[in-house]
């Protein structure tokens, strides 16, 4: 499968983004994957975004002078090395990751047009949050992305804190600035970290948005499970 790899600094970390061409996939790629036997009954998109993305975290690793490739948990979850945090995430023809000393959270998503915007965000956003979106100086497709995204990424950097698989009211967007959102911590999505806020940072990438979340060192000790 033919790919790219553009390495981009971002909020003390390094997003290691791996565009790819879908359409240049063939079976045999996944014979690089250590685990490739799971993908077995995956549909084709499935598998080229799979590939890519752990492309994207074998790059992402190499910062920290490891070669290897993320396994599946059994929560389809990419296994990381002891010591280490990862996350994974892709749209359409780009894949990212990023590896971390502490919990960290990433995610890509492509912009809703305004129609699929109507659509979604009364599942995605409460009343008071829709409100505080709308007036935001982002238009609101782009901003319900984010919100959507942000989700998602707080989602990933405190999984092993979360109580089951939490919704999109498990975490309150409460501000939304040009260059991050902040976030409250709903009691359904982990009674200890219940009203918590955390800051997600987000920039435009193309005709997609990429949110990270990145606990402080205390909110980090927190989303750890314990030994």
């Amino acid at each position: 499968m033919r790919t790219t790899h553009t390495p981009l600094p971002f909020a003390d970390h390094t997003l290691h983004i791996v565009g790819f061409d879908p359409d240049s996939f063939h079976e045999h790629d996944l014979l690089w994957l250590p685990h490739h036997t799971q993908l077995i009954s995956s549909g084709r998109k499935r598998k080229a975004e799979h590939l890519a993305g752990r492309i994207a975290a074998v790059l992402a690793l190499r910062e920290f002078g490891l070669k290897t490739v993320p396994g599946i948990g059994e929560h389809r979850q990419p296994l990381w090395p002891e010591g280490l945090f990862g996350s994974i995430s892709h749209s359409a023809t780009t894949a990212l990751a990023v590896v971390s000393p502490h919990p960290v959270g990433l995610d890509i998503e492509a912009i809703f047009t305004p129609h699929t915007a109507a659509d979604l965000a009364d599942s995605i956003v409460d009343n008071r949050e829709q409100l505080l979106l709308q007036i935001s100086p982002e238009p609101f497709p782009l901003a319900l992305t984010l919100a959507f995204s942000a989700k998602e990424s707080v989602y990933k950097a405190f999984s092993a804190q979360a109580s089951g698989l939490p919704g999109f009211a498990s975490a309150k967007i409460i501000e939304l600035t040009a260059t991050h959102l902040t976030m409250q911590i709903m009691p359904s999505f982990s009674p200890s970290l219940a009203g918590q806020e955390v800051n997600v940072r987000w920039f435009q990438h193309d005709v997609n948005i990429i949110t990270l979340c990145t606990p402080s060192r205390q909110e980090s000790a927190a989303s750890c499970p314990p030994e």
